[in-house]
């Protein structure tokens, strides 16, 4: 169980290097009006970020919008603010996503109203409407708390129950999926194989369409879930203990271009699992006793993880450290103003379209990290069929290509801040003037990630206010942008 920011008072392979003067942070030329924690970027290019209190630590129910500045810069972005949520319901740590029609969910809330209560109330944002709507939790749930959630790759959204035992979430193994349209739940329950409870756990989706956790109660197991079936089976031993046995604590895991995904832990040990082979291998050990307890991570342009870690003795102490992981080594890059003061679980990590990572620790001063990798050609989507001659203010345009949702969910945390972006963004840049504009995507074909050759296709709005003349388009997912193709806009 974390606490609020302002309450905490208690102070194989490895190489370590400094890094290039190219890794750096940027502080946001305009600050925001209130600190920021969650932040989920929308299918219009726009970040939606949860507004935070300053002198307790905990959220509140308004959301801020950072919108990119002509050229597409997020570092000179604006902020403005948008509507808040259902009278009752501000949480802190809890489930979310950006579903494939455009909306914002968020489900549950170790936190809400400025109080432990593991609360079983949701919320859904229309940005179309800038409205919020509550959500009727799953029958029976009294309790949802900190969960786990995860878009399965046809769009459908997926929670797991934390059950209850006085105020803590514990002794559940059921999940819950989300019918978009109806905002009603079907629960998945006794018989589903899960091996242990969901509390605490983290989702991640791999190329198959299949979800790995790795296993916080049934230590050194990991599962796979089934969405065809709706099944849990174990995938094997990690070989390393991830999860914190005193804090009960496990860190982010993120599926990388290769195929494998790099699992962190509460404890300094990591793991490497191959979807290939379904099999664990173990990775690196962070530096100085380090892990990552509820912390987040983050897919780089060039495959590369980025990391935060922090002291895993006592819990949740002060003074992260960022690394970044190439597959094989860990490599120590700079950190973002405020490193030192955190603890890991106040970060969100949040991957852009342009590759930067956006970082928010619960103050106003909002960080972007540009690293100095970049992706390989056969990682880009690719069109293969949309309008040349697009229209100012019109809706529905179709595009069709491949990898349009990307090789990764993008950003990670360890359980209860799902910040993932694996979802395709159409952008038009103006020939004569290079203004950047971002099209709302919405229906995307498919919600999986690393999709191959299959063809897939999204739907995107173009806004009306667009300059018109030639121009040239982008699917991007990810920070990857597709090659451009020659569009005229009227």
């Amino acid at each position: 169980m974390k606490i609020p920011r302002s309450f905490i008072y208690i102070g194989v392979l490895l190489a370590v290097s400094l890094a290039a003067e190219a890794q750096t942070w940027t502080t946001l030329t305009h600050a925001p009006t209130s600190p920021l924690g969650t932040a989920l970027l929308m299918t219009d290019g726009t970040v939606l970020a949860q507004g935070m209190v300053a002198t307790t630590g905990y959220a509140t129910g308004t959301w801020y919008r950072l919108t990119p500045d002509s050229t597409g810069s997020y570092i000179n972005g604006t902020w403005s603010t948008r509507a808040t949520m259902p009278s009752g319901y501000s949480p802190l740590y809890y489930a979310s996503a950006i579903l494939p029609d455009g909306r914002l969910v968020a489900v549950g809330g170790e936190y809400n109203n400025n109080a432990e209560e593991e609360t079983n109330l949701g919320a859904i944002y229309n940005p179309s409407t800038n409205t919020w709507k509550s959500i009727t939790p799953p029958s029976g749930w009294t309790h949802i708390g900190d969960a786990a959630s995860i878009v399965l790759p046809n769009g459908t959204f997926m929670i797991g129950n934390c059950g209850v035992a006085g105020s803590e979430c514990t002794n559940q193994t059921y999940q819950a999926q989300l019918n978009a349209t109806t905002l009603t739940w079907t629960i998945i329950g006794s018989g589903n194989g899960k091996a242990d409870q969901n509390s605490e756990e983290g989702w991640e989706l791999l190329p198959s369409g299949d979800v790995l956790t790795v296993d916080v109660w049934d230590v050194k197991n990991s599962e796979l879930f089934n969405p065809a079936t709706s099944k849990w089976s174990s995938t094997g031993n990690t070989g390393v203990t991830l999860p914190s046995t005193q804090c009960e604590e496990i860190g982010p895991a993120v599926l990388r271009p290769d195929g494998t995904v790099f699992a962190t832990g509460g404890t300094s040990s990591t793991a490497i699992y191959s979807t290939a082979t379904g099999t664990w291998s173990t990775g690196p050990t962070v530096p100085s006793s380090d892990g990552v307890e509820d912390g987040p991570a983050a897919i780089l342009p060039d495959g590369n993880v980025l990391i935060d870690v922090g002291p895993t003795s006592p819990c949740y102490a002060k003074g992260t450290k960022f690394y970044e992981f190439n597959g094989t080594t860990l490599t120590s890059v700079p950190a973002p103003i405020g490193a030192s003061s955190n603890p890991t679980y106040t970060g969100r990590m949040l991957v852009l379209p342009t590759g930067q990572v956006l970082f928010t620790d619960g103050t106003t001063t909002v960080q972007i990290y540009t690293a100095n990798g970049t992706y390989e050609s056969s990682w880009q989507p690719t069109i293969l069929k949309v309008a040349t001659t697009l229209t100012h203010g019109t809706k529905n345009n179709k595009i069709q290509g491949t990898q349009f949702n990307g090789l990764s969910q993008g950003a990670m945390y360890g359980d209860d801040a799902q910040m993932a972006s694996n979802y395709p963004l159409v952008r038009i840049t103006n020939t004569a003037t290079g203004n950047v504009v971002y099209c709302k995507t919405h229906n995307h074909s498919t919600m999986g990630v690393a999709t191959g050759s299959e063809k897939v296709s999204t739907a995107f709005d173009i806004p009306a206010g667009i300059e018109t003349g030639a121009s040239t388009l982008e699917v991007v997912a990810n920070g990857i942008p597709s090659n451009p193709v020659s569009v005229t806009v009227d």
